[in-house]
């Protein structure tokens, strides 16, 4: 196998993280696209992000309280 056949992708710790992170929203309700942008935004809390949903809360305001 040649280099050029090889394609190495390092993943980070922050990646891992952001991935972990964008499943869980998607997982608590959020569209695939929210979840990554939420999940790449470290200021938003994870927990209060799924909270909203759980508590009734749509997603556009969840989204809006959010960011």
């Amino acid at each position: 196998m040649t280099a050029a056949e090889l394609h190495v992708v390092e993943e980070t710790e922050i990646d891992r993280v952001e991935s972990w992170r964008a499943e869980e929203l998607i997982r608590a309700g959020y569209d695939p696209n929210d979840a990554i942008s939420l999940a790449a935004r470290h200021d938003i809390d994870l927990h209060e992000a799924v909270e909203l949903l759980d508590k009734g809360c749509p997603i556009e305001l969840a989204l809006d309280i959010l960011i």
